[in-house]
């Protein structure tokens, strides 16, 4: 895909919607003027639109605009679970998902998604607090409780209002790569990328004090990828035994520790293949994956593509 095509970004707001969630991709795809998206927030009528939590929104676009748009963002909105979407709503949704529009729920958002038939089938996530509610009202669709987002391809759902950043930024990342994804994240004074799942947010019985301590060795991580990094060395640096670690680890990412490592080698290849001239072997080397057939190896299980593949698609047009 080019990075420079310009695409068409629609924020459609429903009754009770929730401000974070409405201002999430408005910002996201604007952080700068050479931004390649043109973003449009539009209601199920043109005119004031009561929102959640005591604030309301005057859009002046109406459903026109997702026969518009290339991307559909869909904000949470209160009580999700009580009633669908009004039906012009959720035929004008199937309609843009017919022309080949993504369609894109942030939080709550994925019950008006859910209320098109398009998630029957296929993984999706919500709220933690609405997980249950989802599943309950929508058995067809495979409801994860511990992810931030989830990415169908056509139809991509995220957890609560922060995880629609997460969810941004990877959509980022797949239209324009990581350099821009990770610019943004930069402008937002955002991670560029969580890699934990939900489940760390939901309440507790009983305190888990070793989150930050697994933070901090993941950051430690992310700065050393170009060495060996073993299960022992990251669980030293995190003080506790390998066991307790991997186990640990695995709760709160939904990644073995070194699955983790291996995902974020292949983020930091793909940057340099996006912004350096280096050659395969040698951005191998940079990121811990010694060979360049090693990285070819990951490169293709992860990414369903080669490095020298990924490479053109993200330097046509620059």
């Amino acid at each position: 895909m080019s990075a420079s095509r310009l695409r068409r970004a629609a924020v459609l707001v429903l009754e009770g919607a929730k401000p974070l969630d409405v201002g999430i991709p408005a910002q996201v795809f604007t952080t700068r003027a050479s931004m390649p998206y043109e973003v449009r927030v539009c209601g199920a009528r043109t005119g004031l639109v009561t929102g959640g939590d005591g604030l309301s929104y005057h859009v002046s676009h109406g459903l026109d605009t997702l026969e518009w748009a290339d991307i559909v963002f869909i904000p949470g909105y209160r009580f999700p679970d009580r009633e669908d979407p009004p039906p012009a709503v959720v035929d004008a949704l199937v309609a843009a998902h017919a022309r080949g529009a993504r369609l894109a729920a942030i939080s709550t958002g994925a019950f008006a998604l859910a209320a098109t038939g398009l998630l029957d089938g296929r993984r999706a996530t919500t709220h933690w607090h609405y997980t249950r509610a989802l599943a309950a009202k929508h058995p067809l669709i495979q409801v994860d409780e511990n992810v931030l987002f989830v990415d169908e391809g056509s139809v991509l759902t995220s957890a609560g209002a922060a995880s629609g950043i997460d969810l941004c930024l990877h959509i980022l990342r797949r239209d324009l790569g990581v350099a821009a994804s990770n610019h943004a994240a930069r402008r937002l004074v955002a991670a560029p990328y969580r890699s934990g799942g939900q489940a760390q947010y939901v309440p507790r019985s009983v305190p888990e004090p070793l989150g930050e301590r697994f933070a901090a060795t993941r950051e430690w991580a992310l700065h050393r990828l170009g060495g060996p990094l073993t299960l022992e060395a990251l669980a030293r640096h995190a003080a506790v035994s390998p066991r307790t670690f991997s186990r640990r680890f695995a709760e709160d990412t939904g990644y073995t520790p070194m699955q983790w490592v291996m995902r974020a080698r292949i983020d930091l290849a793909r940057e340099l293949l996006e912004r350096s001239e280096r050659g395969v072997e040698q951005i191998a080397a940079d990121v811990g994956l010694g060979t360049g057939a090693n990285l070819r190896l990951h490169f293709q299980r992860i990414l369903g593509t080669t490095p020298s593949e990924y490479r053109r698609t993200f330097t046509q047009g620059t």
